[in-house]
């Protein structure tokens, strides 16, 4: 046991840097999903019909394909219409989408379960529109989507190893050079496995800890 504690704690260093860029990975899709959900959530709310489609087809397209198979899409394909983009910004984009697509499901569920009765205070306040939405409907719909984005945000975290087979020098793709030159696959997986996590747990503790503070704060209001 204690060989296998020196062994990982001769990889950590080697490790870091791929830690840094899964984390990089993660917080740039997640800063560029989210919004992009809400937005078509929104959309997909509107009276006009060319933007609920947009919507449509932006939030099917990007459910209905793995990450997988868009991060190959995109850096794989694109070449061939003149388009070629580095590893890192394909990946961003491709889960930036599939992050942005599951996303606006979750908006969209969150607005749909703001009681009747707030949406009614909103216009007989005088708000309507966007300024109603954003002041009284839009705080308490991320209030109802905040766990479901939590566990979102996780599955972007630990989805961001597939980027390993475009050739993003994230945690996983670091884990098998150690492998490929040690011949210790197991061992640096499993240190690979408890960093990850380690992480998906310090996360979850400081969405709970959000969550609280949001419901402290609309308990207030």
């Amino acid at each position: 046991m204690m060989d296998m504690l020196t062994q990982w704690a001769s990889w950590l260093p080697a490790l870091a840097p791929g830690l840094g860029v899964s984390l990089q990975l993660t917080a740039l899709s997640l800063l560029f999903g989210f919004p992009l959900g809400l937005l078509f959530a929104v959309m997909a709310a509107a009276k006009p019909a060319p933007l609920r489609w947009i919507s449509f087809l932006f939030v099917e397209f990007g459910r209905g394909l793995p990450a997988l198979v868009l991060l190959y899409l995109l850096y794989f394909s694109l070449p061939d219409a003149g388009i070629t983009l580095g590893s890192l910004t394909t990946a961003i984009i491709a889960l930036s989408w599939n992050t942005g697509s599951y996303a606006s499901e979750y908006f969209r569920a969150g607005i749909a379960a703001v009681p009747l009765g707030q949406k009614e205070a909103a216009l007989t306040s005088g708000l309507s529109g966007w300024t109603g939405f954003r002041i009284i409907i839009l705080p308490q719909a991320l209030r109802i989507s905040t766990p479901p984005l939590a566990g979102l945000a996780v599955l972007v975290f630990q989805g961001s190893a597939l980027a390993f087979v475009i050739a993003v020098p994230e945690l996983m793709s670091k884990a098998f050079e150690i492998g490929s030159i040690t011949f210790q696959y197991l061992s640096v997986y499993l240190l690979t496995s408890a960093l990850y996590g380690t992480l998906t747990l310090l996360f979850l503790a400081l969405v709970r800890l959000l969550e609280q503070r949001l419901n402290r704060h609309l308990q207030r209001n």
